[in-house]
């Protein structure tokens, strides 16, 4: 594989040669002839420039809700990409192959997809809409405006599955063509997410997922791997649900799912369905009016039943969904507001 370079967006020049890369919250200074802490940015005699242009790692049709996105054109196919790399170095990462690499030595099994092919691929597999997911989109952020700007003269609604590490900058620049940003909000405290994930200044996470939802109006979903000893305490957890509440609004989906040992955490047992449920009723006092458990096939939450009628608006099984009670963004039931993107209903551009 050709390493795809190109100079990049988003950076600044400064002295003796060196740059600062403004696309994610590390904004890494870069010396002549160095990478970011992502690997895939590289200072060639004072420009960044991006290794991995259109390198695809992993190419899928998916259920919208494998995402997950719940309340989101439910029951749609949307065509998934992944590239390579990350900006954060998680020990439980599920796809640690894809994102622990360093596009300075190419990777056996990626592939070039332009945007263009990238569109033409999601409409030939019947997608109403494309994602960027599998590994952090941020360090393909060059390729996914592009991708986004196209999709949406296509009629493709967008999705970014992130940590939520972006900077405003570069949140600005996607929101015209960004539908939903489906963040992991890990934790809520400082050692945690030094622990799990080698960062300090996760607060920035949170105002950009706020930015996101009130800047851009972009459907936002929350999801929290619940981790045994790490991130599964009461002070947390309440954090976490606190802040969707008052920050986001009681209407936005919160997934508590369940851990499995991966990668540097093969020592730690997978999540209690216990924990799970305690999770849930966190959340529930809090006054999030939806919860959502997930890695937990047939549990009862999995259905989004109307917080006012107590009917179903959307039947699911794992990633199977059948919309029974939509009109709209609401309950057809009894008209309550229940925060649905519904198919055919993508947001257009601010």
């Amino acid at each position: 594989m050709a390493v795809a370079t190109r100079e990049a967006m988003l950076y600044e020049k400064m002295s003796h040669s060196r740059t600062r890369c403004n696309v994610c919250q590390w904004r890494c200074v870069i010396n002549p002839d160095k990478m970011g802490v992502c690997r895939m940015r590289q200072n060639k005699n004072g420009i960044i420039y991006t290794l991995n242009y259109a390198q695809a790692s992993s190419v899928a049709v998916d259920p919208i809700e494998k995402k997950p996105l719940f309340h989101f054109h439910p029951g749609t196919l949307v065509f998934s990409l992944g590239g390579w790399g990350c900006n954060f170095h998680c020990q439980g990462c599920q796809n640690w192959q894809i994102s622990c690499v360093d596009m300075a030595q190419p990777e056996a099994g990626s592939r070039t997809i332009s945007p263009e092919q990238a569109i033409e691929m999601a409409k030939q597999n019947h997608c109403q809409g494309i994602a960027w997911t599998y590994n952090e989109p941020t360090m393909w952020f060059e390729y996914t405006l592009d991708s986004a700007e196209l999709a949406k003269k296509n009629d493709l609604y967008t999705v970014y599955v992130t940590n939520g590490y972006a900077t405003p900058e570069a949140l600005d620049a996607l929101g015209p063509y960004l539908d939903a940003w489906r963040v992991d909000v890990k934790g809520f405290s400082d050692e945690l997410y030094r622990r799990v994930a080698k960062i300090s200044h996760w607060r920035g996470i949170l105002e950009v997922a706020r930015r996101a939802r009130h800047k851009w109006n972009m459907h936002v979903e929350v999801v929290t791997n619940i981790i045994p000893t790490l991130n599964d305490d009461d002070q947390q957890l309440e954090g976490i649900a606190r802040w969707i509440k008052n920050e986001l609004g009681e209407l936005t989906p919160w997934h508590i799912t369940r851990f499995h040992p991966q990668y540097q955490m093969m020592d730690l047992p997978p999540t209690p369905i216990s924990t799970i449920e305690h999770a849930y009723e966190i959340g529930q006092k809090a006054g999030l009016k939806f919860i959502y458990a997930g890695n937990i096939p047939g549990h009862h939450s999995e259905s989004t039943v109307c917080y006012s009628c107590g009917k179903t608006a959307v039947e699911r099984f794992g990633y199977q969904a059948r919309v029974a009670g939509l009109d709209g963004s609401k309950c057809k039931f009894c008209g309550a507001e229940l925060n649905f993107r519904p198919s055919g209903n993508a947001r257009r551009s601010s």
